[in-house]
């Protein structure tokens, strides 16, 4: 922006607010303008474009808290104050701004518009170090164009969705669609950064990206342990003790049969390859973990079965190791 626009451009009116208005109407009524003279809502249109970068630059000033204050009290000297160039007519025009500031008066030293000089080393000076003008538009320090603040969202998929990735659509706080691609193994959690997704930059700089926070439902059967899939698989004390093929499930898939070896305690870990998360990085494996059922009813033979069986067994105490290392 040229130094002159402080004193001629009006960014109140620009925007359309009162000279007292808050930051969080100069933030709305900003957001509504943008919207409506955006270049991609107004392709080829020039006063659209050209209205966009006018309220870019109102806003890019009057948003920023210190730059408002600046604003405010050099437009609080006089819209008649003027910059001009060497030789024009003697004057300087920087004693009828900045005279006073300096007690310097009409009569004092005079500064004069030339590039890389006083200019610059007065206005750098007295507005933090920064110059005047960048070629976006807009009043900022050293570092070029704002860059657009990122947004924050979160959604919640179910469990398979998660594991095995999928193309989704949010809608966003103003009602427009965002296609979003879920990768396969995606943990709860876990954030999706989609770049350039987020909020407009106020003077043409780049866009804020869209910060996705993913959240994963519970599943009845499965549990995730890092790209492996457990399942607890419930197993008869028959099926445990002589051994048995049962049959476990898989996530989205048929069914696989596994081989019990006889004498299988509860907590024993079957594995099988390759039935875990798929992602980039590898696969990983389904873990089914042995849960021994005990019957919680018998009738009178299969209890006196029970009986039989436990007087043919070895007399043998299953906790005496354990009792054994809690005593050491």
């Amino acid at each position: 922006m040229a130094s002159q626009d402080w004193f001629d451009k009006d960014f109140y009116q620009v925007l359309g607010v009162s000279k007292d208005a808050s930051d969080s109407e100069i933030k709305k009524v900003y957001r509504k303008l943008a919207r409506k003279y955006h270049p991609d809502q107004n392709p080829g249109d020039a006063a659209a474009e050209a209205k966009f970068k006018e309220i870019s630059e109102a806003n890019a000033v009057l948003s920023d808290p210190e730059q408002r204050k600046e604003y405010d009290a050099i437009r609080a000297m006089g819209s008649g104050a003027r910059f001009t160039a060497p030789g024009a007519g003697g004057q300087g025009g920087f004693e009828d701004v900045f005279g006073g500031m300096f007690n310097q008066g009409g009569g004092g030293q005079r500064y004069t518009f030339q590039q890389g000089g006083d200019y610059d080393d007065l206005l750098g000076g007295l507005f933090g170090g920064g110059r005047f003008g960048q070629p976006s538009g807009g009043y900022r320090g050293f570092g070029g164009p704002t860059r657009g603040r990122d947004v924050t969202a979160t959604t919640t998929l179910d469990f398979i969705t998660a594991t095995k990735g999928e193309q989704i659509t949010l809608q966003t706080s103003d009602g427009k669609p965002i296609t979003v691609r879920i990768p396969a193994g995606v943990a709860d959690g876990q954030k999706i950064k989609l770049r350039g997704k987020g909020h407009p930059s106020p003077d043409g700089g780049e866009t804020g990206d869209l910060i996705l926070t993913v959240h994963v439902r519970k599943h009845p059967v499965f549990e995730r342990d890092g790209l492996n899939l457990r399942v607890t698989v419930p197993v008869t004390f028959t099926e445990a003790a002589l051994g048995a093929t049962i049959q476990v499930p898989t996530l989205g898939g048929d069914p696989v049969k596994l081989r019990v070896a006889p004498g299988t305690p509860s907590g024993r870990v079957l594995r099988v390859k390759g039935r875990g998360v798929e992602t980039k990085k590898g696969t990983g494996d389904l873990l089914a973990v042995v849960q021994v059922a005990v019957p919680s009813h018998l009738s009178k033979e299969a209890k006196e079965a029970v009986e039989a069986l436990a007087a043919a067994l070895p007399d043998e105490d299953p906790r005496e190791d354990l009792l054994a290392k809690a005593r050491s």
